[in-house]
Formats: structure tokens, sequence, C-alpha cells
């Protein structure tokens, strides 16, 4: 299919996109996509460099007439998201993502996209290797690890980029144009529990949440979709509750910036008490199914007979940890006052792991106001202690406080009233942008951030507008040339 992409408009940007899709670029594991970056720099003759943390900058003279504007540093990130559908068979290290077109969209086979930030990356190759655009001196910054921990854009020192305007290329809205977002930090919970021999007289189950639509835990938070940890939790918590029932394992969710889709955990129950269990089983699935009746069409809560385990947890540790996952807060904490519309703070339990005497809990949690951040991830450490586990806070980045007098939020504005002849929507997001890490080491950068319309980012449900490519990319060439003195 790569073919077709190809041939899609503008054909320099979906080419660079297609280009770049058959590189591996998981987050931490950017060797290849970096190697793949410099390579491109240097064939086009360009100055092109890799800073000590794997940041890969490139320079482009202006063309002729545009050599007095201010030079523009055009930023994205190289690595990607990676998520599939449990039944698709695919190994993101060594394999080249493959794209379809379903209508107006680019979407992948059963797997995550790399549209988030790969649309970026490959509309500053196109806008690099172009001998006919008019635009201003051009600085390329790829920045690496913004999906799991924006260690990029935190060990980028001050003194390397020269740019006087920054345009980031990763909001997924395009008639939006951003000028904040949210800062974040991740709570991780870990602790150790005593097995026990799987009781005598029981039969064991495979419980499973699936189908869920996943998304992205910024972007996402604010819609009420479900969480495969939490789904799974509660009816733990019922089964133990009423049954006693047993956990021998849980595995659920992935990565801490995606809504968890899918979880699995095997249980055993009393003989005499199964048909009881299978009762009220499909009784609170289908309350839950009810529930999210709206926004989860296509989950699927199911119980299935399993081998009997070996172990189990010790009764004493289980319900602590289940009590601790169902008091740990999901979703919006609070709204900001000062933006309509606007998660102020929020938290993803984004994965639950317990097996061979083990327990790995991951979270999430954003927020534009820092001590409001520190309140929530205050809170879930409290619940996880309580359940005896070791609590660490880790990779705190600030969030990017707006700035509603910029002047390049001014050109944006007018060229887009101008070129679409309409107002475009000034924002701030929830998501996590590197404006905010950039700017403390960059603080008199006048940074903005836009985009192309981007679906489901952070699953594998992610899709692009073809259309909205083509609007981006002409707002683009439009911003270019009207890049101030």
């Amino acid at each position: 299919m790569s073919k077709e992409i190809r041939q899609l408009e503008p054909k320099a940007v979906w080419n660079k996109f297609a280009d770049l899709n058959a590189v591996p670029r998981p987050s931490k594991k950017e060797a290849r996509v970096i190697a793949f970056m410099l390579d491109f720099g240097k064939s086009l003759g360009f100055e092109t460099f890799k800073d000590e943390v794997g940041n890969v900058i490139i320079r482009k003279p202006a063309t002729k007439g545009f050599e007095k504007r201010k030079m523009v540093t055009l930023q994205s990130h190289l690595d990607m998201v990676h998520q599939k559908n449990n039944d698709t068979v695919f190994d993101f290290d060594t394999q080249g993502i493959e794209m379809v077109i379903a209508d107006d969209w680019v979407k992948a086979k059963g797997t995550t996209l790399g549209a988030d930030n790969g649309m970026g990356v490959a509309t500053i190759m196109a806008l690099l290797e172009s001998t006919t655009i008019d635009h201003p001196a051009l600085e390329a910054l790829f920045t690496i690890d913004e999906e799991t921990g924006m260690t990029g854009a935190m060990g980028l020192k001050g003194g390397v980029l020269k740019g006087g305007i920054l345009l980031n290329l990763d909001t997924e809205e395009d008639d939006k144009i951003d000028i904040g977002c949210a800062g974040g930090i991740d709570i991780t919970a870990k602790g150790k529990y005593k097995e026990r021999s799987t009781p005598m007289g029981t039969v064991s189950f495979e419980l499973n949440v699936k189908g869920l639509t996943g998304g992205h835990s910024g972007m996402d938070i604010h819609k009420g979709l479900g969480n495969a940890n939490k789904i799974m939790n509660r009816i733990l918590f019922l089964g133990a509750d009423k049954y006693k029932l047993r956990i021998s394992s849980i595995n659920g969710g992935s990565l801490r910036n995606a809504i968890p889709r899918e979880s699995v955990a095997v249980v055993s129950v009393k003989k005499t008490r199964i048909k009881d269990f299978e009762k009220d089983f499909e009784v609170w699935s289908n309350t839950i199914k009810e529930e999210l009746c709206v926004t989860e069409p296509d989950m699927v809560i199911s119980l299935s007979e399993a081998k009997k385990p070996k172990s189990v947890m010790n009764f004493k540790t289980q319900s602590k940890l289940l009590k601790a996952l169902y008091t740990a807060h999901n979703g919006v904490y609070t709204m900001s006052a000062a933006i309509d519309d606007l998660v102020e703070t929020s938290n993803n339990v984004a994965r639950v792991l317990v097996e061979g005497g083990k327990i790995h809990i991951g979270c999430l949690t954003r927020s534009s106001v820092n001590s409001s951040k520190i309140d929530l991830a205050s809170a879930l450490q409290s619940a996880f202690e309580l359940a005896d586990c070791k609590v660490t806070l880790s990779g705190d980045y600030p969030g990017w406080n707006p700035n509603p007098n910029s002047a390049i939020l001014e050109v944006l504005k007018a060229q887009y009233k101008k070129v679409f002849k309409e107002e475009p929507k000034v924002v701030a997001c929830h998501a996590g942008l590197e404006c905010g890490i950039l700017g403390q080491n960059y603080p008199d950068l006048d940074m903005i951030s836009y985009g192309p319309t981007i679906k489901g980012a952070h699953s594998p449900d992610e899709r692009v507008s073809i259309s909205s490519v083509q609007k981006f990319w002409k707002f683009t060439l439009d911003i270019l040339k009207n890049i101030p003195e």
C-alpha cells in the first residue's frame, strides 16, 4: 500500500512519511531513525549534527529575498508510541509500519500509525528537501524519546538552537493553534507478595477485558473512555468480596501515555460457588457495559475456564492491592478555572502487572498547574503505600505557560483567517508538548504549536486525515512566507 500512500497530495510530505515509517522508531530505541535523519541532512549538503543525547539538528539557509527574516526552528519528535491489537502479529523492533487508505484517512494495519509525530517530521523533511519553496533560514530540531520521558527536550542544552521562532508541529486538530500544555509526572508502585498454593477444590478462570477504544492519555482523558485496568479491578474486587476469589496474575495496559485497552487476569473460585459466580459475573459485566455503552460500544468482558495455576496471591496482600487500585483516581481530576473546557489535572492508571510474587503499577499524572499535579501524585502515592508498595515519582516535566501576546501567534491567527476565511481556535492542551521544556533553556524563543488532524493517537485506531494534511501543508507554506524580519 506504500505506493498508494506515495501518490497522495502533497506528495513531498507523504513520500517522506512513507520513508520514515519504513524505519522502526520506538521510544528509547531511536538509533536507526537518528542515523536515518543524519544521513538525510548530510545528503542535502546542510549543516547536520547530533547533540549529546541524540537530538538531530539540520540547518538550511534562507531562500533569496528571505535572508533578513528571523530564523525559524521547526520541531517534531522522532519516536512513536508502539501499540497493537492482541491478534495482530507485528514486531515493532524490526518491521516498518503497514499503512492503508480508508476514505479520507490513512491508518495502519492493527498497529499505531506513527502520524504522531511522524507527520510533523515528514513535513520538515519535505521543506528541507524542497528547491522551490520560499522560506527564511530554517533550523530543524528532531527530538528523541518524547513519548516516554521527553528526555530529548530535557537534554537539549542552551546555546544550541539559533532560531528566534519555534514552530512545534505536534498538535492534532487542524483548526487549533496551541499556546500552552500540561506538565506531567510518572508514578510507579512496586510491591512483593507471598504466593500460596492454589486452594484445593477450586476452579480457575481467565478474565478478559478487551475491545476498548484506548487513546491518548492527555488529549482523550476527558472523553469518558473505559480504562481496562480499572474495569478489571472492579470485577476482581466484587469477586473477592463475595466469593473469596483468589488472584494468580493480572496483566493490563502497557504505556503510560496510552489509555489501557486490554487486561487479562487468572483467578480461582471454589467449585461449590461456580454457578453463582458465573451469574454474578454476567450481571457485573452487563452493568459495566451499560454504563459505558456510548463510549465503549465494542467492549468485551469475558470469562473462560483456564488451566489451574500453581499459586495465588496471599489474601491479605490481594485485599490491600484491590482496595488501593479502586482508590487510585483515574481520569479528569480538575478542570481549569482559567481556560474554558481545558482539563487542568488528570491521571491515567496505565499499567497493572501482578505475577510471580511481584506487583508493578504505572501511572501518568498530568496538570497545567504544578501544585495540583503534585497534589494528585501524592494522593496516588498514599494509596499505593497503604498497600505496602514502594512508590517512586519520576520523569517530572513542566507545562508550557500560555503567552497570549506572542508575536508569532498573531502571524498564525492572521494568516489562518486570510487563507481559510475563518478564525482559528487558540487553545492550550492537556497533552505534554516539548515547548515547556525547551522554554527553560530558551526563554526568549517565541513558540507556537499546530498540526494536521490526527485521531486515536497512541492506539491502533490512530489515523490522519488526508485533506487535513493538505490544509496543514498549505498553512505551513503561508506561515513561512510571512515570518517577520
